[in-house]
């Protein structure tokens, strides 16, 4: 079920896999047909990262029985017989056949494992059996399958518990996201008739879900109920942004079965991830300042630090009551409850028209999927989820992004992407020519953009309207003409750069050119001759002085302001106005935690200062760039609220 622990001593899962004979041998089961097929690369099962694997081809059912008991393995894996028609077939160990419930059941005693995978078609009746028998969770096939979708599900499935201490229930989501992905989507099963039948095409799964217990002891809940207030358990401040993602497969339709597959497979790896984590570190925290005077008496703030299953680090910022918040234990399972159960994480942007095809193909690169074909897909994730996908994408050893298709996070490849798994991927739409480039391996030729231009001595004429550039004929080896280019018109084209705090001067007579292909529609400052130290200093610092107000050289974050005018904007809209400025901007300790309340934290006169006529008298008088143009204490501290006539601590302390 839940194969998971912490640190050096976390577990494996085992797996015990039972093949069946195959009626066709196994160079035609791994050779296409015609050259003119595309080739499906069948990985082997074998042991990876948390999973260790024992293999057992068409065993006899006393081995099979030994073998179980002896290892005890967590999954079973059962495939049936691969017919030549690429379907699988019946459960078939030896010469006795385990197509009835009681056949399947009798291979077990006493010793059950947590989960089973019956890899054979129309097993609904033997997986009720195994469920009642008492096998927690069953995996099984209603209809018929070919061995290609049953060996994409399989490896999505195999690569999650290799790259994952996961519960089987988030493996088998995740697996059958990837498998709806690639071999429904791609082969245009779900638009079918087929999605209209009762049965739906794709495996199943027999079992409850997993729950996190979130029960408080007898004490704690004594004392919540002696609390004044009814307090929320706990509530995790976060914000969603956009993810790009370049994902492997043929450009097309970006419609709501590929994008739905695509969350769906997102928020089972995310909750993978939050289901094995591990609370490490918490700490109290300063309230989000917007949000500080909303809360109740006894809502207290943590920054709790963890490590998701994977080894990837987070930090959330939770709010909730003491009781919960100084219970590490009940702390963990309530964010992780919240995360999991209570929250939708992965949400796909979506075009209004589904039909519409992206804008422009992604180029390609050996370093993402490879080089095969891919598109782009945008995503609103929680911050924490987009900080632990940029986390995973570097690691070798997780394959979990690969079965979803997904070859680069926000920029970063996916260092476990291999040849073999783009070939795997992109067969299901080549078989279905949805790929005109493909001509038999993943990279059929080389992107345009890596083909270099054939090369030719011929020279691009010059427009029509300019003239070319001065050239002086020089007499060269033999009679031989050559034109020799003027170095003046060849010079480069000076621009103004915006980070430079002094304007543009204009060029010295030097620098000017002789042709006029070079010319630039800019204004030519006269070049005047040197000026005295004493009034170059008084030029420079004027300079400064105007560029410190109206040039920031600092990267800031736009604040976005939305508020009405000033001439009508409320007091109140104005002061969330500039806490909304100040946070943006990073000055965070000047928004006390009372919020609103007690905005600005300043006190002059007795009174708070009072911003909003302050900056309103301003501005209606051209703002503070006129400088000593405001008649200050005439004009603008008498119009505040903490002025008063006999005090001037109004004017000194503003200023």
């Amino acid at each position: 079920m839940m194969f998971n622990a912490q640190g050096s001593s976390r577990n494996h899962c085992s797996l015990l896999a039972v093949l069946c004979s195959s009626k066709v041998s196994d160079n035609k089961l791994r050779q296409p047909v015609s050259d003119h097929k595309p080739r499906y690369p069948f990985p082997d099962i074998v042991s990876s990262g948390r999973l260790e694997v024992q293999l057992l081809i068409n065993p006899s059912i006393d081995e099979f029985r030994r073998v179980f008991e002896s290892t005890e393995p967590n999954i079973v894996y059962f495939q049936g017989e691969q017919n030549a028609d690429e379907d699988i077939g019946s459960l078939v160990l030896g010469d006795v056949d385990l197509s009835t419930p009681e056949a399947i059941c009798g291979l077990f005693g006493s010793t059950l494992p947590s989960t089973v995978y019956l890899e054979t078609p129309n097993g609904d009746r033997l997986a009720e059996a195994l469920h009642s028998k008492g096998v927690p969770y069953v995996i099984y096939w209603k209809n018929s399958f070919s061995r290609y979708a049953a060996c994409h599900f399989r490896q999505a499935l195999l690569s999650v518990i290799q790259s994952s201490c996961s519960h089987i229930w988030d493996a088998f989501q995740f697996a059958h996201a990837s498998f709806r992905l690639y071999c429904l989507w791609s082969n245009d099963i779900a638009s079918s008739d087929n999605q209209k039948q009762s049965v739906k095409p794709g495996p199943c799964l027999l079992g409850e879900p997993p729950k996190i217990d979130v029960s408080q002891s007898e004490v704690d809940m004594q004392e919540e109920e002696g609390s004044l207030e009814n307090l929320p358990a706990i509530k995790i401040y976060d914000e969603h942004v956009t993810m790009r993602f370049l994902v492997c497969g043929s450009p097309g339709l970006l419609d709501a079965f590929l994008l739905g597959s695509l969350e769906d497979g997102l928020n089972a790896l995310l909750s993978i991830e939050i289901r094995g984590s591990k609370l490490h570190n918490r700490a109290s925290a300063p309230p989000p300042p917007l949000q500080a005077g909303t809360f109740s008496r006894g809502v207290m703030t943590m920054r709790c630090d963890f490590s998701t299953c994977s080894s990837a680090h987070i930090s959330f910022l939770v709010s909730g009551s003491a009781q919960t918040c100084f219970n590490d234990q009940l702390l963990e399972n309530h964010i992780k409850n919240e995360l999991i159960e209570n929250s939708q994480l992965v949400h796909a942007q979506s075009s209004s028209d589904e039909s519409k095809m992206p804008s422009s193909e992604p180029r390609r690169s050996a370093s993402i999927a490879c080089g095969a074909s891919v598109f782009e897909v945008c995503m609103k994730v929680p911050t924490w989820a987009s900080q632990v996908l940029r986390q995973l994408a570097p690691d070798v050893s997780y394959r979990s992004l690969v079965m979803l298709g997904i070859a680069s996070v926000q920029g970063l490849s996916v260092a476990s992407f291999e040849k073999d798994d783009a070939e795997r991927l992109l067969f299901f739409s080549i078989r279905q020519g949805k790929d005109p480039l493909w001509d038999g391996s993943v990279i059929a030729r080389s992107p345009n953009w890596l083909v270099p231009p054939a090369p030719c001595r011929k020279r691009s004429q010059p427009t029509k309207g300019t003239k070319p550039l001065n050239c002086t004929i020089m007499e060269g080896l033999n009679g031989n003409v050559r034109l020799k280019p003027n170095v003046a018109a060849m010079r480069p084209i000076p621009h103004t750069h915006r980070h430079k705090m002094l304007p543009f001067s204009g060029f010295s007579e030097a620098e000017k050119y002789d042709g006029d292909q070079g010319k630039v529609n800019l204004p030519i400052v006269p070049v005047k001759p040197p000026a005295p130290v004493t009034h170059r200093k008084a030029l420079s610092n004027s300079h400064q002085a105007q560029q410190i107000i109206s040039l920031n050289p600092l990267p800031l974050k736009k604040h976005g302001c939305d508020r009405a005018p000033i001439q009508v904007c409320s007091e109140e809209e104005f002061l969330r106005d500039v806490m909304q400025f100040l946070i943006v901007r990073g000055h965070t300790r000047l928004v006390p935690q009372g919020g609103l309340a007690e905005f600005p934290d300043a006190i002059l006169n007795a009174k708070r200062l009072d911003l909003f006529n302050l900056y309103r008298e301003v501005v209606s008088r051209g703002g503070f760039h006129v400088g000593n143009g405001i008649n200050w204490k005439g004009q603008v501290f008498s119009k505040m609220r903490n002025h008063t006539l006999t005090n001037r601590m109004t004017g000194v302390a503003t200023l």
